[in-house]
């Protein structure tokens, strides 16, 4: 049986501090033909080592081969006004829970399904055209609580399976 070794601190568990749980739970997976519209959910997908999701149009040889956004920043734009908001809509390919993902660290390594690992290349982005959200309620999490890596071992996830960082 593999051993797993990730970051915990000694304080009581937080959900707001990743390093006192170091597990989270993906609870969607979201890809696209296309750029700039939201994505589609799927129960499964696999990571192409150096490349991305495959099938998905954010794929390829960059830093920005997988987006993810916390459950948590969802809810929060929720509140604002668009209760109708799903994983998927900002375009990320990762919906996760339980991990404050705008703290991680640039180099931080996460674990997702038995054997695919990502990196942490970016936090947040700079929106150069507003999206749709954005204009309907003047904020977007996005550029701030968005995160993107590049896959680093290739293998597949699920809905369901932990977040782990590493």
């Amino acid at each position: 049986m593999e051993t797993i070794e990730y970051k915990i601190c000694e304080d009581q568990f937080n959900p707001l501090n990743p390093r006192s749980i170091g597990i989270g739970k993906i609870v969607a997976i979201s890809i696209s033909k296309k750029k700039g519209i939201p994505k589609t959910n799927v129960q499964f997908a696999r990571l192409i080592e150096n490349h991305g999701i495959e099938g998905d149009v954010h794929a390829g040889n960059w830093h920005r081969q997988v987006s993810l956004l916390a459950l948590e920043s969802i809810d929060n734009m929720r509140k604002k006004g668009l209760s109708h908001l799903r994983p998927g809509a900002f375009a990320e390919n990762i919906t996760t829970e339980f991990i404050n993902l705008p703290q991680l660290e640039i180099g931080t390594k996460i674990k997702i399904g038995k054997e695919a690992e990502l990196e942490v290349t970016q936090i947040g982005k700079e929106c150069h055209s507003k999206c749709a959200i954005f204009f309907k309620i003047g904020d977007c999490v996005m550029p701030r609580e968005g995160i993107f890596t590049k896959v680093i071992k290739s293998g597949e996830f699920f809905v369901g399976d932990e977040f782990i960082i590493m």
